[in-house]
């Protein structure tokens, strides 16, 4: 079942191009992945094809109680219609009369969460092929008007090559007026002006960046405290340090993103051309015995 093969999006068409009607019969189901709030996802492979994939089951009766649909249609709107290489693929959905299940790109080397917990901590190197791989997604998104406002390790994969993939997006809008007051995501990753009530836009997504590359760098969030009341109150005034050990170049991007006025945080473009990314992509070019030509990873 490990198996991958390149994808054709022929699979998931019918001959005049429209999706196909896909019913549970069509795949085979293999080992679960991971378990979700409302469901599990398995490993899967769809019959005719062989083709690998990842199969998420969402129970309607738990979706119901927690008065989400709507959430989830709006997940599933805006997922299928994005095409990044750092961005998970939702290739489809369909639902019997107690499930829904969506059809998704597998990434074999799973959770990004467990890798950090299983590593402590990641290296510069590391770190920053991540933000850059992240930075470029979210740099996409925020051209399609999508917010993903939910930015964390758990809602990232690895995938065959170890590049990063955005897996979540249950909390995303698409928001031409980019301009929302809804309180979401989650409370180590908040900014400033979501916990204190203000209007919010993309910007959100930058502080997430910071949030992140601090606890790529250190092995917890910058904000994390014992109680919730004190999160909130270190998240409203910014109240954070960086260890001795994190490098100065890395340390000025995480400022440079954690600053309350979401005005001033260091739009995406400037990320991937920030020294330490620069500086560290380099360094991964030089591993691979390739030269460097820049940060950015291509959008498809």
């Amino acid at each position: 079942m490990d198996n991958i093969q390149p994808y054709p999006d022929s699979i998931f068409k019918t001959i005049s191009g429209t999706l196909k009607e896909w019913a549970l019969d069509d795949f085979e189901i293999g080992r679960p992945l991971g378990k979700g709030k409302f469901g599990n996802v398995y490993l899967a492979r769809e019959r005719q094809s062989k083709f690998i994939l990842a199969l998420k089951v969402l129970f309607k009766s738990q979706l119901e109680t927690a008065g989400v649909e709507h959430q989830l249609r709006r997940e599933v709107e805006i997922q299928s219609h994005l095409r990044h290489p750092n961005i998970l693929r939702l290739y489809g959905y369909f639902h019997d009369h107690s499930r829904v299940y969506l059809i998704l790109e597998y990434a074999p080397r799973g959770e990004l969460y467990k890798e950090l917990q299983k590593c402590t901590k990641f290296d510069d190197r590391r770190s920053a092929k991540y933000i850059t791989e992240l930075s470029d997604a979210l740099l996409y998104c925020h051209s399609k008007n999508v917010i993903h406002r939910d930015i964390k390790p758990e809602n990232l994969l690895l995938g065959a090559n170890g590049e990063l993939k955005i897996a979540d997006f249950g909390w995303s809008v698409h928001a031409p007026s980019s301009r929302r007051t809804t309180l979401c995501g989650t409370l180590d990753y908040l900014p400033p002006e979501m916990i204190e009530g203000r209007m919010h836009d993309e910007k959100v997504d930058l502080w997430s960046i910071g949030v992140l590359c601090y606890e790529f760098l250190v092995g917890k969030p910058p904000f994390e405290a014992v109680t919730h009341d004190e999160t909130y109150r270190r998240i409203a005034k910014v109240d954070y340090k960086c260890p001795q050990f994190v490098s100065e170049g890395a340390a000025d991007l995480i400022s440079r993103l954690l600053k309350h006025n979401p005005n001033h945080r260091l739009p995406l473009k400037k990320v991937l051309e920030h020294p330490w990314i620069a500086e560290n992509a380099s360094k991964m070019s030089e591993r691979r015995g390739v030269p460097s030509e820049g940060t950015t990873v291509s959008s498809q």
